[in-house]
C-alpha cells in the first residue's frame, strides 16, 4: 500500500512541474489540491484574484491583485497548497507562485503580489512573508504592506525612501494592532518592487531574493542572521546579545536579526529593510523571491538552473518546491518566479480591470498537499526523491 501511495504522489508530481498554467489570454489560474482516494488528501481551491480599477492606486490598491488565503481559518482547512499565475498585458513580463504548508503543522508564511499602473507606469509588487511564533505578523503584512507602500506620497518620486519609511511604520502599527493580546509572533519580509524599469528589491529577515543575470545567480538581499558581523555589532551597541542555543540566537531566543513584530525584542530585531536598487536590462532573465523553506536547502544556483529550464513561471515555483521538499525542506515553502521577456510580442490581453472571477476548479495536475485532519497531526506527502536530503535539523526561528 505503501509503494502504491508513494508511485501515485510521485505520478502527480511528475504531472504538475511539467504542465503549462497560462492560458492565451494570460488570464491568472489558481490551483489547490487534487482529489484523491488517498487518505488525508482534499480537494479545496484556494487563493483568488481580484480585479481592481486602477485609478483605485491612490487608494493603495492595484489591478491584478494575488494575495494569500484570506483568513487563519482558510488556511487550516486548505490542505497545505495552492499556486497560481500571471501575464503582463505587453507580454513583456510573467510571473508565478508556489505555496506549500510542507511537514509543518500549521501555514505561517502568506505572499502578496499586486500589478498596477501609476502616471501611465506599469507597477509590479512582490512579496513572501515568513512567520515565526504564529502567523498574525505575516498575515498582517500581506493584507497591509504593499497596500501603504502605493499610499506614501513619495513612492514614485523616491522609492527606496518610500520603502524604508514604509516598511518601518508597517511594524510600527502591527506592534500597536498587537499591544492588547497576549501574542509576540513575527514576521520576514522580502520584497521585490518594479517599477518601470527599476526593481527595488527590499528584504527584512532570512527569506531571500535572487536573480538571473546573464546566466548567472545573483544573490540581492543578504539574510538577517544575529552572528553576521555587522548585524552582531548593532545588536550589542544596543545592549543586546547574541549568544549559541541550536544555533546563534538573539538573546537565545530569535534565529534572526531583523523582522517585523517581535515585540519583546524590539529594542535589538529592528524591521528596517536593506534594500538594492537594479536597473533591469537584457541580461536580466528572471527573479526568484522566497521564504527560507527554500533556501535552506537549495543553493542559489540550483534555484535559478531550475527557473531557467521552465518557460512557465508557476511550473517554475512548482517544480522548486518539489525539489525542496525532496531535499528534506522542514519548513513551509513559499515561492514566486517572474520572468522577464524582453524580445515578446506587445499584445497579450489581461481580463478587463475591474471584474471578479472565480478560480477554475482543482484539477487532477496538482500536487497533493498535507492534511490536517485531527489537532497536532500531519500527514505529509512522502517525497518523489531522496537526493541531496539535507543532514542535521533545521534550525528552529523562535
Amino acid at each position: 500500500m505503501l509503494h502504491a501511495r508513494l508511485k501515485n504522489i510521485a505520478g502527480i508530481l511528475r504531472v504538475a512541474s511539467s504542465s503549462s498554467r497560462f492560458g492565451a489570454e494570460g488570464r491568472l489560474r489558481v490551483r489547490g489540491p487534487c482529489p484523491q482516494k488517498n487518505r488525508g488528501l482534499r480537494s479545496v481551491v484556494v487563493g483568488r484574484r481580484m480585479m481592481v480599477d486602477p485609478g483605485s492606486a491612490k487608494a493603495g490598491r492595484g489591478a491584478g491583485s494575488i494575495s494569500g488565503a484570506s483568513s487563519e481559518r482558510d488556511r487550516t482547512d486548505d490542505g497545505g497548497y495552492t499556486s497560481g499565475g500571471w501575464k503582463s498585458e505587453d507580454g513583456r513580463l510573467s510571473w508565478g507562485f508556489s505555496s506549500f504548508r510542507g511537514k509543518r503543522a500549521t501555514m505561517e508564511d502568506f505572499y502578496d503580489i499586486k500589478s498596477t499602473s501609476i502616471d501611465s507606469q506599469a507597477v509590479r509588487l512582490f512579496g513572501v512573508f515568513d512567520g515565526h511564533g504564529g502567523s498574525r505578523a505575516a498575515e498582517y503584512l500581506k493584507e497591509n504592506l504593499f497596500e501603504n507602500l502605493l499610499k506614501h506620497p513619495q513612492f514614485m518620486t523616491d522609492t527606496k525612501l518610500a520603502i524604508s519609511e514604509t516598511y518601518q511604520k508597517t511594524d510600527a502599527n502591527f506592534l500597536d494592532a498587537e499591544s492588547n493580546t497576549l501574542r509576540d509572533d513575527g514576521s520576514t519580509a522580502s520584497t521585490a518592487v518594479l517599477v518601470g524599469n527599476h526593481l527595488y528589491v527590499a528584504n527584512v529577515g532570512d527569506s531571500r531574493a535572487v536573480i538571473s543575470k546573464a546566466g548567472k545567480a545573483v544573490q540581492l538581499s543578504d539574510d538577517h542572521k544575529p552572528n553576521r558581523s555587522d548585524e552582531r555589532k548593532r545588536i550589542e551597541s544596543a545592549g543586546g546579545v547574541v549568544m549559541w542555543a541550536g544555533t546563534w540566537r538573539v538573546g537565545g531566543v530569535l534565529a534572526m536579526s531583523r523582522a517585523f513584530g517581535n515585540r519583546l525584542l524590539k529594542q535589538f530585531v529592528v524591521a528596517e529593510p536593506e534594500i538594492q536598487e537594479k536597473v533591469v536590462d537584457d541580461e536580466f532573465e528572471l527573479l526568484v523571491l522566497a521564504s527560507d523553506g527554500l533556501w535552506d536547502v537549495v543553493p542559489n544556483e540550483d534555484a535559478v538552473a531550475v527557473a531557467r529550464l521552465e518557460d512557465d513561471p508557476e511550473a517554475a515555483a512548482r517544480k522548486l518546491t518539489e525539489i525542496a521538499f525532496s531535499r528534506g525542506s522542514a519548513d513551509n515553502i513559499t515561492i514566486i518566479v517572474v520572468k522577464f521577456h524582453h524580445n515578446d510580442i506587445i499584445g497579450v490581453d489581461s481580463p478587463p480591470a475591474g471584474s471578479v472571477d472565480s478560480p477554475p476548479p482543482a484539477s487532477v495536475d496538482s500536487p497533493p498537499a498535507a492534511s490536517v485532519d485531527s489537532p497536532g497531526s500531519v500527514d505529509s506527502p512522502l517525497p518523489t526523491s531522496v537526493d541531496s536530503v539535507p543532514s542535521g535539523e533545521k534550525e528552529v526561528k523562535s
